[in-house]
């Protein structure tokens, strides 16, 4: 496989991803360390924080600058910044963005733009409302995907990627909470000795179509040391590792455990937050990652899926919905036609969803 550095083709906006990703992490780092978490509730009633907010707004930055012709979907608005009700967190999110950026002026060669003023911010983290679809270049943007992981210290991921024609072509996932070894075993417990000394900062993983998928540690200097990952060989889907979500409501967790005892797999889940999960099992720390419909109505958002997706398959492994579809990001901001995801290793993946589609059939 060619490596990810290989080729000139999506080079720049690659290296953008990257360093726009690391910026933001350290943003989400502060917040939890050094701020009250600033939560809101959003109308579907997830928690908000500084940290979302704060992210969204430098990776936009950033994509502005470099492709200012681009469309961006991301996940947060900033409604709830403005006006008399917002003023209190708008200005402890513009005065983070600015120390951010004030502290970290290596990024700025690279990823320039101006964050003029809190309103100039506001519009900024606003530009995200593209409404996606099949045609042009698309950036996915989350923030700070797994929002309730951040807040107790667990799991999460700052997650960007980009869509040529609904084709995801570039994946950039940072997980501040996960180990920089690509050969630490997954747990539950995991990265839980991560703080913000060189060293023990966690690792960003990203990919680039036809281009192998890498890692690398996350660092307040910006360095992109990065490492070739691939899945770990499975030669019998017993003895896998697989994640799902901390969430019930995320994912059916009795449709997995039916699922993980008929294929034999005696382990019990690793359950964590965010697209960590798609991290996990491209570097081989996991083998299979089950997110699977709670119901017949919920739909995945794009920005929950693009980078990760595209980092397992570069990654080697494959990545389908629970009828083994491809993911279709062609569609808008979400999956529509998609109900659920299973990622695993590509000689096993036909095997688990045999099984997916024997447990969930049996529920109709």
């Amino acid at each position: 496989m060619a490596s990810v550095r290989d080729n000139q083709y999506l080079d720049h906006e690659l290296h953008v991803a990257l360093l726009a990703v690391q910026r933001a992490a350290i943003l989400t780092k502060s917040v939890f360390h050094n701020h009250a978490k600033g939560t809101l509730n959003k109308s579907d009633a997830s928690p908000v924080t500084i940290g979302d907010f704060g992210a969204q707004a430098l990776i936009i930055s950033a994509l502005q600058h470099n492709f200012p012709d681009d469309e961006i979907v991301a996940e947060e608005e900033a409604k709830d910044l403005r006006g008399e009700k917002g003023q209190e967190v708008r200005e402890t999110v513009w005065n983070l963005v600015s120390q951010t950026r004030l502290e970290n002026k290596e990024y700025e060669e690279t990823l320039g733009g101006s964050v003029k003023s809190a309103d100039a911010m506001l519009d900024l983290i606003d530009k995200g409302d593209s409404q996606g679809g099949g045609k042009g270049r698309i950036w996915a943007i989350d923030p700070i995907d797994g929002t309730k992981g951040f807040l107790r210290g667990g799991q999460y991921a700052v997650c960007l990627a980009l869509m040529i024609d609904g084709d995801v072509k570039v994946g950039v996932l940072g997980c501040p909470n996960l180990p920089i070894s690509d050969s630490e075993p997954l747990t539950e417990g995991i990265g839980k000795d991560a703080s913000d000394e060189e060293g023990k900062f966690g690792v960003v993983f990203a990919a680039k179509e036809g281009y192998g998928a890498v890692s690398c540690p996350l660092s307040k200097r910006g360095d992109l040391k990065m490492d070739e990952i691939n899945m770990k060989p499975l030669e019998n889907v017993a003895d896998a590792t697989f994640c799902e979500s901390v969430e019930a409501g995320h994912s059916s967790q009795g449709d997995a455990a039916a699922i993980a005892k008929k294929l034999g797999i005696t382990k019990p889940s690793v359950r964590m937050d965010s697209q960590a999960k798609y991290g996990s099992i491209a570097r081989g720390a996991g083998d299979l990652y089950l997110r699977l419909p709670v119901r017949a109505d919920y739909v995945e958002k794009i920005w929950d899926h693009a980078a990760g997706e595209l980092i397992v398959r570069e990654a080697g492994g494959m990545v389908t919905d629970s009828e083994g579809n491809r993911l279709n990001f062609k569609l808008g901001r979400t999956l529509k036609e998609n109900k659920g995801v299973i990622a695993a290793p590509k000689n096993v993946h036909g095997k688990v969803i045999e099984v997916v589609k024997e447990v969930l059939g049996a529920k109709q």
